[in-house]
């Protein structure tokens, strides 16, 4: 592999064929970005109350962004807090070749300081359609600083429906960001507490709070707007895809539709298309996002029944309360929101591990095919423990024996940048970091080299702080997708498991976020196994990924690992002279009112012979 230049252009050179990657360039006044989101801090109307927060475009949620599969689209964020950092990170996309565009502090990017912008450049492959979301990735703000981000099919999908409706769940907090996360790192330690509300789309109710009768579509009620229930309009007949998006930052959920069983799933995380799977109800934990064929009711069936509005019921699952929450599903737009019913609609699961576990199966296998488990060439297991820090008296999480996150490391360069300035002095060393549960104490980082099979363990393990409880955690991958192969309680064994995918004839999924479940027959038994999930990934992609808990606190808390695949010359993709802009806080890749942004163009002159046209957002 090397690099030639050409007018301005970098080539790589690749198995003898010139590719156009990169280009230097400065985004003057002329340019005009694709999307253009402005965050900020407001005080805004939300769950009955009013709330200081981080808000995109003045909203949370921010606005739903359309991206073109296979086409490269720049995404302006404007950091418009004065006195607070800030990064945007694009949930599920690989960014594998735009690597100082994912939005992970101090491991890919400096996060951007208070009133400046940073171009992000993104190009979702052209076979990986999907739903997607942006979101805050300093402290808590993705608690409300977060929007949809859906890749469209540039060709047609391989399922039929009429419309589609993005249903994006998050939680309520009553207290500040500020507050919250100083909770977190204090001595003595104070939890943020249990979630004030679980949210869609923004609308819901407080706990301890009532709903009110909301107004029909197109009607606006000031009034009661901020407590009343969110509504899902769907017309009598029609096929939906439902964009299940969970944004929550500290709920797993789970979830169905009143007198309306006949869900299908067609789509998990953005992956490949998968089997028509049927369920009844959807599970849903932060980070995740199901695609789910909905049949509405006909004009007949309904007549039927004679009613016009159902029910959407949720519920928190794997904490200390269960938080029942509702929605509605409105036929008729002119009707007013109700109120909510008196009593549960359901019972719902209570036990969550067995849901739809070693069930998907993908529309095309051939596309992607899982390592087998005699090409793992190294085993990492990730034990989760909770404990009090003997040094600093914190109340951490430790993932293999390391508590990572921001505010521990907050003067450390990060990871990528460090190895654009230090070269491979920088990436952490692979021998010592076999002898040191997978990670390198010098860089607190984990090393993969491309072309090895990992096979990733989460283990879970009762708490050592709090008297052996166990928590469930949703664990997401930055980078390059994994297969998930399944789950299970107590200690993996890796035999067993592969004995269960063959009896099942379970063939692993590609992935981007799973959920480590908690084993409730170990809930009481300090630093016992208590539960795992386990993946497999064929490393391909260079550069600096996260694999962390999506669980917000438990990340401030160091439940967040840093993995630095490849060599320096691997990871380098940019020339040095042309990444410098990216290598000092504040550089001058931020543009501000009186400066351009000096960015590099990753994909400048690349196309996809997949994508000949685009469909924007829907059905053919």
């Amino acid at each position: 592999m090397a690099w030639s230049v050409n007018d301005g252009t970098f080539l790589l050179v690749t198995g003898g064929l010139l590719v156009p990657l990169i280009t230097a360039a400065g985004h003057a006044k002329g340019f005009v970005p694709d999307f253009v989101l402005h965050v900020s801090l407001a005080e805004i109307n939300v769950a009955c109350s009013t709330r200081m927060s981080v808000v995109v475009n003045g909203t949370s949620p921010g606005p739903a962004i359309h991206l073109p599969a296979g086409k490269t689209s720049w995404i302006r964020v404007y950091n418009d807090m004065p006195d607070t950092n800030f990064t945007m990170h694009w949930h599920g996309l690989a960014q594998k070749m735009a690597p100082f565009s994912d939005g992970s502090p101090l491991a890919a990017q400096w996060p951007m300081k208070g009133h400046t912008f940073f171009d992000y450049e993104i190009r979702p492959d052209a076979e990986a359609p999907g739903s997607f979301f942006y979101h805050a990735h300093v402290g808590l703000q993705a608690l409300t600083a977060f929007g949809p981000l859906i890749v469209d099919d540039c060709l047609a999908p391989p399922y039929q429906y009429d419309e589609e409706r993005v249903l994006v769940f998050s939680d309520y907090f009553a207290a500040t960001d500020e507050v919250l996360e100083s909770g977190l790192e204090s001595v003595p330690f104070k939890w943020t507490g249990e979630t004030a509300g679980v949210l869609l789309n923004g609308q819901g109710v407080g706990v301890n709070q009532t709903a009110k009768p909301g107004p029909p579509a197109r009607q606006a009620d000031d009034a009661n707007t901020i407590c009343t229930l969110p509504v899902i309009d769907v017309d009598p007949g029609k096929t939906y895809r439902f964009r299940f998006i969970g944004g929550t930052g500290l709920s797993l959920l789970t979830m169905a539709l009143e007198d309306h069983g006949n869900l299908t799933i067609i789509q998990v995380d953005g992956g490949d298309y998968l089997q028509p799977a049927s369920t009844d109800h959807v599970q849903l934990g932060s980070g995740q996002r199901f695609d789910v064929l909905f049949k509405a009711k006909s004009a007949e069936e309904l007549q039927a029944t004679d009613k016009a509005t159902f029910y959407l019921q949720f519920e928190t699952r794997d904490r200390p309360k269960t938080l029942v929450s509702y929605g509605v599903l409105r036929y008729k737009a002119h009707l007013p929101v109700p109120t909510g019913p008196q009593q549960p609609i359901f019972t719902l699961p209570t036990a969550m591990g067995g849901w739809m576990e070693y069930t998907f199966r993908a529309l095309r296998p051939q596309d992607n095919v899982a390592p087998t488990a005699t090409e793992v060439t190294r085993r990492v297991v990730l034990d989760m423990v909770q404990k009090v820090n003997e040094t600093t008296g914190r109340v951490v999480w430790e993932m293999a024996h390391l508590s990572w996150a921001e505010d521990m490391y907050a003067n450390r360069v990060p990871a990528l940048v460090d190895i654009y300035l230090r070269g491979d002095a920088a990436v952490p060393d692979y021998d010592v970091a076999l002898k040191n549960y997978g990670w390198d104490p010098s860089t607190l980082s984990y090393p993969a080299r491309v072309g090895e099979v990992l096979e990733i363990v989460l283990q879970n393990t009762g708490s050592e702080a709090n008297l052996g409880e166990v928590d469930s955690h949703s664990f997401h991958a930055h980078g390059q997708h994994v297969f998930d192969l399944g789950q299970g309680p107590g200690l993996y064994d890796a035999d067993a498991n592969e004995a269960k995918m063959k009896a099942t004839g379970y063939l692993p999924i590609m992935r981007d976020t799973t959920v480590l479940y908690r084993d409730a027959a170990k809930m009481q038994t300090a630093g016992q196994p208590a539960g795992w999930r386990a993946w497999r990934i064929r490393v391909d992609d260079p550069g600096v990924w996260l694999i962390h808990c999506h669980t917000l606190a438990h990340m401030m808390m160091g439940m967040q690992s840093v993995w630095v695949v490849g060599s320096a010359s691997e990871i380098m993709s940019i020339p040095s002279e042309e990444a410098s802009g990216y290598l000092t806080f504040g550089g001058n890749v931020l543009g501000n009112d009186t400066s351009d942004p000096q960015v590099v163009e990753h994909f400048h002159g690349v196309s996809s012979a997949l994508c000949p046209t685009i469909i924007h957002g829907g059905p053919p």
